[in-house]
């Protein structure tokens, strides 16, 4: 298996991507061949440092002078461009090692993508890069580049035509052909991008070691980043941490789903996870935004380039037509950004103003402007200095391109905004590119449609809303020293029935109602009056996981009598169901008040480790699927994120004049479920808690019912 992170921590990026010199091994002579094309891009785009083709064949390439090995090369280069067929690689890897090469990129296929036979040799590669402390990127990928200093290891045919314009985007691609059109895109929008990096099959560098090196970096604004799989998920939340940190919002395009594992049939919660579910409740712990087209990932980026963030999520509207302030605001309910009324001040001062317009949010301003401009640029500033709303979108059509009113449109919407270029101001309108990019130099967003605008400003709220709010620290973390981990304990590799679930969970501050087991018939009168009626009854079993589904619950026990017929009952609907199960006895529990059904779970993923779980619980939790998820510990801010990221989050709240729940308590469940998880997550394979019972305000959280699943041994 290939080594995760082989290289020390961000080791030789530097060398990487701002080589002073460059070794290309193989260079052809030839410009349109694979290995000719990244020497032809480097001469083209005037590579400021020193350049040395190296070709046993030829004295020169490409009108430069080549050298017949890497040891004939007069300085050692930061970065080798190796452009060989893969039965050459570890030798020429070997010897960029031994002449103290910084970094590496080797773009041949034919490696772990082919199978078995391929990846043992990118085992070795990888083990070469390791020893040698090389910055191995690839195998199988197109390169990177770095446009200010021209350097472009790459032979990526989306730089055919030009060479990116230096900007503040950063791209991160697995894909090297996907990489390669998301510069395309961002060229046409008229996105500067920086650096680009396809990261191939991963030998030595990933998608987490780039988006981590490139969120120090003070030129980069925005990092657009596409992956298909995360092999070390700790390296990947440390990369995300460091972008929330550093402010620099990061678009994502994660595709690819997986079936969720073999542990579902025992587990509610490994049965709604799947990769996909978890990467969206990373991307929500870290504030990452997740593009679900790449049209929205060019269009976020576009965005959130410029580095101006709204406070809030208040938008203000103006259009031309009443029909667009109506699409807006639907845009606006979907996107999550709040049209609200203007302040009575406000609307006084356009009454007065425009008295054909109207005078609230969205602001119609009809076409009367046109004869008096002066309306649009005090119709913006009444609606920013009276509205107070963190951004404004503008509808204006076709008009910014009129050759009647076109420029004089763009100077008074200039004027209406000079004081707030604090905020982003959009405007949907339709107009030539030159047109475009003159309203982009003003400091204006320009989008041909109202949705894809709304988007984009949610977007921008969403990143200021995640840069503001800290992450959860982890056990270890000096911050989070003085914190107590979860008592350890040993699970065990056998099934665990409920109630020695149970045991185990409310040492660890999980709460449930008061409950007893008994074990014969004799005993249940007596344990049953200690308790106190009514009672829940339930089979325990570790070969019994969903009891209600054999009959194995049984609810409003009463007095003695019924109490002892529900014993008899209960073992003999599991001995029917479920034949030669173990059955350690008859689990009596106090009947709980009234309350919000929740589940609560955990899941072990491949990549990210123990994953909390929480949505509405109860026998519909596999059907509304209604849930989200966090990755690792949660702290209580975290805890009520998640609880507020549902949409049945309103029923905990008082929804149509019921008590409002106690999300408190509940997050402090949250909470103490995500530190035992962590604890255990060599031990754990799955938890689940459902459901959750949330009672009113401050009366707290009882877990009904408990399956914890362990792992066992491959």
């Amino acid at each position: 298996m290939t080594p995760a992170n082989p290289v020390p921590a961000l080791a030789n990026f530097e060398k990487a991507f701002r080589p002073r010199s460059v070794a290309v091994i193989g260079a052809s002579d030839d410009a349109t061949r694979i290995s000719g094309r990244a020497l032809h891009y480097l001469i083209r785009a005037g590579y400021r440092g020193e350049i040395y083709p190296v070709n046993h064949r030829r004295d020169t390439v490409q009108g430069l002078r080549a050298f017949p090995t890497l040891a004939d090369v007069p300085r050692t280069p930061d970065i080798a461009l190796i452009a060989l067929p893969s039965r050459l690689l570890e030798d020429a890897l070997t010897d960029c090692v031994e002449h103290g090469v910084g970094a590496a990129v080797v773009y041949a296929a034919g490696f772990a993508e082919t199978g078995s036979g391929g990846s043992a040799l990118q085992d070795r590669l990888a083990a070469i890069a390791a020893a040698g402390n090389i910055r191995l990127f690839g195998p199988n990928c197109l390169g990177l580049l770095h446009t200010d200093s021209g350097f472009t290891g790459t032979f990526s045919s989306a730089f055919d035509e030009a060479l990116p314009t230096p900007g503040g985007a950063a791209i991160v691609s697995q894909s090297g052909a996907y990489g390669g059109h998301l510069a395309y895109l961002c060229e046409k929008r008229g996105i500067g991008v920086g650096y680009w990096v396809s990261t191939g099959n991963e030998a030595g560098t990933d998608v987490a070691d780039c988006i981590h090196w490139l969120a120090l970096q003070d030129d980069v604004s925005v990092i657009l980043a596409y992956a298909e799989g995360i092999r070390d998920g700790e390296s990947f939340r440390a990369a995300l941490r460091a972008a929330h940190d550093h402010r620099k919002p990061v678009v994502f395009m994660k595709v690819g789903q997986s079936a969720a594992g073999a542990s579902a049939a025992q587990s509610h919660t490994a049965s709604l996870a799947g990769a996909d579910a978890v990467f969206d409740g990373l991307c929500a712990q870290y504030g990452v935004y997740r593009a679900q087209t790449t049209q929205e990932q060019v269009d976020v980026a576009y965005a959130a380039v410029r580095g101006r963030f709204p406070s809030g999520r208040s938008l203000g509207i103006i259009t031309v037509s009443g029909g667009f302030g109506v699409q807006l605001c639907d845009a606006a309910e979907r996107g999550g950004l709040d049209v609200t009324p203007l302040a009575e001040s406000g609307r006084a001062k356009l009454r007065a103003l425009n008295p054909m317009g109207s005078d609230d949010n969205p602001c119609d301003t009809t076409a009367g402007w046109l004869n008096d401009m002066s309306l649009i640029t005090k119709t913006f500033d009444v609606m920013y200095s009276d509205g107070g709303y963190d951004s404004i979108i503008g509808s204006f059509t076709m008009l910014p391109d009129s050759p009647t009113y076109g420029e004089e449109i763009r100077l008074a919407i200039a004027a209406g905004t000079r004081e707030y270029l604090d905020r982003p101001t959009a405007l949907c309108m339709e107009a030539r590119p030159e047109v475009v990019r003159a309203y982009e130099s003003d400091g204006f967003l320009v989008f041909d449609d109202s949705e894809r605008a709304v988007t984009a400003l949610g977007a921008l709220a969403y990143f200021a809303e995640h840069f503001d709010s800290p992450i959860a620290e982890h056990f270890d973390s000096p911050i989070a020293g003085h914190r107590q981990r979860t008592a350890r304990v040993d699970l065990g590799s056998e099934p665990l029935s409920e109630h020695a679930a149970q045991k185990i969970l409310a040492d660890a501050g999980i709460p449930f109602p008061a409950s007893t087991v008994v074990t014969h018939p004799d005993d249940v009168a007596k344990a049953a009056a200690d308790l106190g009626f009514p009672l829940v009854m339930k089979i325990v079993s570790p070969d019994i996981a969903h009891k209600t589904e054999i009959g194995g619950v049984i609810l409003d026990v009463e007095d003695e009598a019924r109490a002892s017929a529900a014993y008899r009952t209960l073992l003999q609907r599991a001995t029917a169901a479920v034949p030669g199960a173990r059955i350690e006895g008859v689990l009596l529990g106090v009947m709980c008040p009234k309350g919000v059904e929740t589940i609560v779970g955990v899941t072990n993923d491949p990549a990210f480790g123990p994953t909390v779980m929480f949505g509405l619980g109860g026998v519909h939790a596999e059907l509304f699927r209604d849930v989200a998820f966090r990755v690792g510990e949660l702290d209580h801010a975290e805890a009520v994120n998640l609880i507020r990221e549902i949409k049945g989050y309103p029923l905990l709240t008082g929804f149509r004049g019921a008590a409002p729940a106690d999300v408190d308590a509940l997050a402090d469940l949250l909470v103490a479920v995500s530190r035992f998880a962590v604890t255990h997550g060599d031990q754990l394979d799955s938890l689940d808690l459902n459901p959750v019972l949330v009672l009113e305000e401050g009366r707290g959280v009882l877990a009904l019912d408990a399956v914890i699943t362990v792992r066992t041994a491959p």
